[in-house]
């Protein structure tokens, strides 16, 4: 069987204090993203990880440039052609970090841009107003339906990550959310459970997040990708450039779909899936789905030192 590549970057959520400790020791690519990173924004985001609290890093202004940096040096550590790589994807804020990856943004300018992103998306919804959960168990159909019935009666709530066929986050409202809740377990979820995370992402509430981020993104030279990046907006890959920014909009209040990317991936034939990230929370979805893909994590420094030798 033909070796083909395909590579995932996490988004919010597989931040950790103490994370990719070994990996500042044993790579200098690794390090230096992370001193490019506190030149341009001013934050030292390894020192946060050494010494901040899970709190410290779940702040959404922090966590979005954090994960930027830390996929992308990741990325440079493992110093790969991205034309030797048939398909990237990234899950929500991880579609930035594919995007520099494929060489279509520049590191600093994209992080600029998900501090912009981060700044616009926190100042949507009062805090307190907003709210998320984990649907699990609850088919797609099913969820929908609660979600419309929900919105309809006047407090709004939707999908917003379709992560697999039976795992989806939903965001909206607080009531709307705390109703829907309630609603699928009555309907037969495993379980439904809120998510502690400040801003509800990928629904209608981020539309004036998304006004105000169009006017920075077009401002930003977009240069087109050296190799196939699925939006989480359209599950395709495009090389227009201007298409590829209004995906970037849209994705803000629309829902990640997911589960359709990593079908994408299979029906592709990709081989072996590495994750370009802290933690395994991609691996972990892929894994439930597809038996006979080889799956790989960089936050495994054994991994980042076997694909660098390859």
């Amino acid at each position: 069987m033909t070796r083909k590549l395909g590579f995932a970057f996490p988004g919010q959520g597989s931040q950790s204090a103490g994370m990719l400790a070994e990996h500042f020791v044993t790579h200098k690519a690794f390090s230096n993203v992370f001193d490019i990173s506190k030149e341009v924004l001013g934050t030292d985001f390894k020192k946060l990880i050494e010494e901040g609290t899970a709190e410290d890093l779940a702040a959404t202004q922090v966590t979005q440039p954090l994960l930027l940096t830390a996929n992308y040096a990741l990325w440079k550590a493992a110093n790969i052609d991205p034309k030797s790589v048939d398909i990237m994807a990234g899950h929500s804020l991880g579609e930035y970090s594919a995007y520099v990856a494929a060489e279509t943004i520049k590191f600093e300018d994209a992080l600029e841009l998900v501090s912009l992103r981060a700044k616009y998306m926190q100042e949507a919804v009062k805090e307190g107003e907003g709210g998320i959960a984990a649907i699990i168990g609850l088919n797609i159909e099913n969820l929908e339906t609660i979600c419309r019935n929900i919105t309809e009666d006047g407090d709004l709530v939707s999908m917003a990550n379709l992560n697999s066929d039976n795992q989806i986050v939903i965001s909206g409202t607080k009531t709307g959310v705390d109703k829907a809740i309630v609603s699928c377990k009555e309907n037969g979820a495993k379980r439904a459970i809120p998510l502690a995370m400040s801003v509800p992402s990928h629904c209608k509430l981020m539309t004036p997040a998304s006004i105000k981020f169009s006017e920075d993104l077009n401002k930003v030279e977009f240069l087109e990708p050296k190799t196939k990046v699925i939006q989480n907006f359209s599950v395709m890959h495009s090389d227009d450039v201007d298409t590829i920014k209004e995906n970037l909009i849209s994705q803000l209040y629309s829902p990640v779909r997911w589960s359709e990317t990593m079908h994408l991936f299979k029906e592709n034939n990709i081989t072996e899936f590495y994750e370009c990230g802290p933690s395994k929370v991609l691996t972990g979805l892929i894994k439930k789905q597809f038996v006979d893909i080889a799956l790989h994590s960089l936050d495994d420094i054994e991994t980042l030192t076997s694909i660098q030798e390859n």
